[in-house]
């Protein structure tokens, strides 16, 4: 059996689709952190039959609920205080995302302006449609797909 020791401080995404924790791990830039990480893969789950795991060593603030969200809003964030779970927090589609989705539309500004910011809006929640803000290029679909 497999046994990872607890946290302190820190979170731990359960729930996580198998094959999709390495896709968080970057996209929460885990690897430029001076953290502790548990990447558990291919963990058996009565609901999922397998999933993924997470366990982060860090402070709780530097978790961008919004990514996770974006990436998958099935995934269960615990919070560890004092190597307890002191709150669960519910994942919701994120109204807006910055700099996780990259316009592919090359007349776009951000294609030019290599400076500004990919700013994704939610146009439609239940197609989980985003659009850029600038130029209206749609993306559809989140992450996890």
């Amino acid at each position: 059996m497999l046994n990872v020791g607890r946290i302190e401080e820190g979170f731990v995404l359960d729930h996580i689709k198998a094959g999709k924790a390495m896709t968080i791990y970057h996209d929460l830039k885990l690897d430029k952190l001076d953290c502790t990480v548990a990447i558990i893969k291919n963990a058996k789950s009565e609901k999922m039959g397998k999933k993924d795991i997470l366990k982060v060593e860090c402070p709780v603030d530097m978790l961008d609920m919004d990514i996770v969200g974006f990436i998958d809003h099935n995934i269960t964030v615990n919070i560890i205080k004092d190597g307890e779970i002191t709150e669960k927090k519910d994942l919701r589609l994120p109204k807006q995302v910055v700099n996780v989705i990259k316009c592919k539309n090359p007349r776009c500004i951000t294609s030019i302006e290599q400076g500004l910011d990919h700013v994704f809006i939610l146009a439609d929640p239940e197609k989980e449609i985003y659009r850029c803000k600038y130029c209206e290029e749609k993306y559809s679909g989140h992450r996890n797909k």
